[in-house]
């Protein structure tokens, strides 16, 4: 079993910064690569930032040059800094990993942190 614990979600006004951060732990093996999605009300969960196991990121066009992907493979954490915030990243934010384990990949999320932008 792999748990994947997120905090750092909360209240913050337009233009501020929030850090999000997911602790994955139990059976690891190895990690593919780790991200962040978010689902606001009403729309299909989206991808936000990835990194793989070898530092490679990824990020989606509305929040490229706002948004910092980071992991710490010794901690098997991924983090996620949030600057200059919109109320269109209210939304809630999973972690997502993509581990490799008994041959096997595997695909967790987390349970899910609330992120809201006031204007």
């Amino acid at each position: 079993q792999v748990q994947l614990v997120e905090t750092g979600g909360g209240l913050v006004q337009a233009g501020g910064s929030l850090r999000l951060s997911c602790a994955a732990s139990g059976s690891i093996g190895s990690i593919n690569h780790m991200g962040w999605y978010r689902q606001a009300p009403g729309k299909q969960r989206e991808l936000v930032a990835r990194i793989t196991s070898d530092g490679n990121t990824n990020y989606a066009d509305s929040v490229k040059g706002r948004f910092t992907i980071s992991r710490d493979n010794a901690e098997n954490t991924v983090y996620l800094q949030m600057n200059s915030l919109k109320p269109e990243d209210t939304a809630v934010y999973y972690c997502n990993a993509n581990l490799r384990y008994s041959g096997a990949n595997w695909n967790y999320w987390g349970q899910g942190t609330q992120v809201t932008v006031s204007s």
